[in-house]
């Protein structure tokens, strides 16, 4: 029984862990597009899709 118990805390660490990048990952891509969508009209040197 005391052989599980650091399996399940790994396993909860790696989620945590997990949960964390993922978080960074899609913070960091909203941000980007966040500021795409705000400098696309600002340039109308950039063709327009």
């Amino acid at each position: 029984m005391n052989q599980r118990k650091p399996d399940l805390l790994w396993i909860l660490v790696f989620i945590f862990g997990l949960g964390v990048v993922t978080t960074g990952y899609a913070q960091s891509f909203l941000e980007r597009k966040v500021d795409a969508a705000y400098q696309m009209p600002v340039d109308p040197a950039q063709p327009q899709r």
